[in-house]
This record gives C-alpha cells, structure tokens and sequence, in this order.
C-alpha cells in the first residue's frame, strides 16, 4: 500500500517560529517531522511514499532525495522509495490528487506531512478493509475539540456529519476530531474528470465532503499519538511529548496503561438516576483531574452503569446527548476523555415502560469487569498496571475483579488500595505521588 504525504503548505502560523523553512522539515529532536512518520512507515512493512511539494519544495526533495540514501539526521539509509508531485501553483491540499490518480490505483494511506504520529498502521488499514467505505478516518479527541473539525458517527463507525473546525455546530458535541492521516480508495476520483486537472481543491470539503452524505466514509478510532504542530506552542509541545517518551509507548502496539473512571459522583455531581441533560454538572476540579491524566502515560476511560437505559427512563440518543455535554465541557478546559464505555443493563424486572431485551444479568454492569475487560481488550491494557476510580463499593469490586489498582472518592472500607475526597486529589495521589 503506497502513502502519500501532503507537504505542499506554508505553515503560516508556525512561520513565526521557523522561517524559510517548510513545516515537514521542522525538527523534533534532531530529526524532521516528516522523516519520522516516514519512519514510523517504514518499521511496519510500509516503503513505497509519494510526497507532495509546494512552498520550499526543493528543500524537501533535496533532504530526502529518492529514499534511497541516508539521513542527513541519524546517518543511517531511509531504506524507503520516494516519488515527488511539485506543484507550480498552489492546488489546495488536495488538488494534488488529482494529479497522481494514474498513480493510485489501490487504496493508500494520505497523511497530513505536518503532524507527529506513531500507530499501528495494520490496525488501522485492517479497520478499512473491513467497513464498506472509501474512506477510513483516523480519529481521536484531543484536547482543543473546540477548533478543530469533529465528527458524528453511528454505532457502525459511519460518519454520518462533521463540523468543520470554522463551521456551525450544536452546543454539545462528541469529542472526535479528524487526526489528517486517512485511507483512500481511488474510487474517489470517479467523480473527477481529466478537465478538473489544476483545480484548487480542499480535502474536507471537495473530497471527503461529499462522501459522507453518500455513506462512504468511516471512523477509525484510536488513543494513539498523532498531533499537528501547527502553532508555536504545539510544538514545543510535541517536542516535550516525544522526548518523554510519551509518542512512541501510545503506539498500540505496545501495552497500555488506563485511569478508568466512574461517572456519576465521581464526575458530574450525583443526581441519582440522571434523566436530564440539564442536570448533568462537572464537579469542581474534574477537568484539572483529566488534564493530569492526559498529560501522563495513562489513558483517561470512563465506565458507567446507566441502568435507566434498560428502565425506559432514558434513551440511547439521550444518554449520547448528555456523554456529548460531558466532553463538550472538558474540551472547553482543554480535557478528554479517551473513551466512554456503559451500561444499559438491568438485571431486576418490573419498571412501568422498561425495555425487556435490556433486563438481563450481563457481564459488563459494575461489579463485574466487563467494560474494563472490553476496553482492555481494545487498547491492549495492561489492567495490573491500571486504575479504577468511583465513589461507590461496586466500582472497587470491578476493579479488583479485572486485577485493576482500586481508589475510593470517599471515606468507607471497601478495601481500596486508595482513597481521597476528590478525583483531582486521587489522579495526584497516582500521577505525582500527591505532590502539587
């Protein structure tokens, strides 16, 4: 499968930064940012790479040359093969496309050459190959939703809409944003003739776009580093991330570490059964708490007993709705959640309007470890390594049913391995060992 980076751009908020020079060549630690997705490439098997080029474009070509030499950075061979499309004139960052269709005639990955990324590439091209689409999104939230362009999907992965990071959207929305890597179809050009050749064209709105009303565009989702660099303090943000560490361990491919997370009381204020978005309040300190866990090697996942689901006092498109306040409010603060897992099982009968498909004893209701056991499962935890956090003894017998660390808001002896009186004061606890 071929991959085609788009580095054609000028990078203007980052030019105060670094002049003359083009954002793919912008180093993090010692190494330009694009020769480390190039790389990242390369380790899993993916070698044959057509770039992009515009603005600066000759710089580009004479570092990396063909991929047959060796790194001006790590002296060592790229050990890649590299193609070049150099556009005369500025063609949007995707009417280079249209260029190179001759050129792709299988799927291929098309990655933005300005964002930082290391995932498990088979993982992602497996979840393609698997949906019935032409376009696969790589996705994940991220902590400034607010201005970026975020997604809505169906219970199949299907995007069903997306608001543009520029555009319109509701008051609470889902905290999935487009990452800018994707995988393509060529099918995609069908729609183009000869004559467009030239065209100035945008990739959301001139090629994805268009897919998604047709129901050909599908949600990868994934905890895994992938970040742009687009602004000066970005940068240097992923600079931090990456000489930490933090880039390479998110890779799927190695295990992972999670700080579950119980909703109600330990979130949002308790309100018994939350039947109504209005009533749903973050409780003090709880995005400084995730902002903490997203800083760190953790990732930040919730599980949530919603019994009123299988009760016939909430619906599943009210529950999404009050899940879509929840991180609309944390993105506010600059907070995520990595994932959501729920509930809507009831094992006792006997509820006026009650769904009876929902009234079962299931594996997944806290105590019992299912969602930690499912979530595990999908970002290859490691769960001795993991914690649970709530407020009430059924998550600390989850907990300790799936071998998790276990941690109590609260003063009760559920023979917890830690307690406080807040979540920020636990994730310190965790992460700092409760030093500020």
């Amino acid at each position: 499968m071929k991959a085609v980076f788009m580095a054609g751009g000028k990078g203007t908020r980052i030019s105060s930064v670094f002049k003359e020079i083009p954002k793919p060549l912008i180093r993090i630690d010692g190494k330009p940012i694009l020769e480390h997705g190039i790389d990242c490439l390369k380790a899993q098997g993916y070698r044959d790479i057509i770039i992009t080029v515009g603005y600066l474009g000759d710089l580009i070509i004479d570092y990396f040359g063909d991929g047959s030499g060796i790194s001006p950075s790590t002296g060592k061979p790229f050990g890649v093969k590299i193609q070049y499309y150099y556009e005369k004139e500025p063609l949007g960052n995707a009417g280079a496309l249209l260029e190179l269709k001759e050129s792709l005639t299988d799927d291929f990955i098309l990655i933005n050459a300005d964002i930082l990324f290391d995932i498990n590439i088979e993982k992602f091209v497996n979840a393609h190959k698997e949906n019935p689409g032409l376009i696969t999104l790589f996705t994940h939230p991220n902590n400034h939703p607010y201005d970026s362009t975020v997604l809505k999907t169906n219970d199949q992965r299907q995007v069903v809409k997306w608001f543009l990071k520029n555009g319109q959207r509701p008051k609470y929305y889902h905290n999935e944003v487009n990452a800018g890597l994707h995988i393509v179809n060529p099918e995609v050009f069908e729609r183009f003739s000869n004559a467009d050749k030239g065209t100035v064209l945008d990739l959301d709105k001139d090629i994805i776009g268009p897919y998604i009303s047709k129901g050909k565009v599908y949600a990868y989702k994934s905890a895994e580093y992938v970040r742009d660099m687009g602004t000066p303090d970005r940068y240097y943000s992923v600079c931090n991330d990456y000489i930490s560490g933090k880039v390479s361990k998110r890779n799927l491919l190695n295990q992972q570490k999670a700080i579950f997370i119980d909703r109600d009381g330990t979130i949002n204020r308790y309100v018994g059964f939350l039947k109504n978005i209005d009533s749903f309040e973050l409780l003090d300190g709880v995005s400084d708490a995730v902002k903490l866990i997203n800083e760190s090697e953790y990732l930040a996942i919730v599980v949530t007993n919603q019994p009123v689901i299988a009760r016939g006092e909430l619906s599943f498109e009210e529950l999404n709705d009050i899940h879509d306040k929840m991180e609309t409010l944390l993105g506010d603060d600059g907070a995520y959640l990595d994932d959501i897992y729920y509930c809507p099982h009831h094992p006792h009968k006997g509820f006026e309007g009650e769904r009876p498909e929902l009234k079962i004893d299931c594996e997944c209701r806290k105590p019992k470890a299912g969602m930690l056991l499912r979530a595990a499962q999908d970002f290859n935890i490691n769960l001795s390594e993991s914690w649970i956090i709530g407020d009430g003894e059924r998550d600390i017998l989850a907990g300790k049913s799936a071998n998790c660390k276990t941690a109590l808001i609260g003063e009760e002896d559920f023979k917890q391995d830690l307690m406080g009186n807040s979540l920020f004061e636990i994730v310190n606890k965790i992460i700092n060992g409760g030093k500020d």
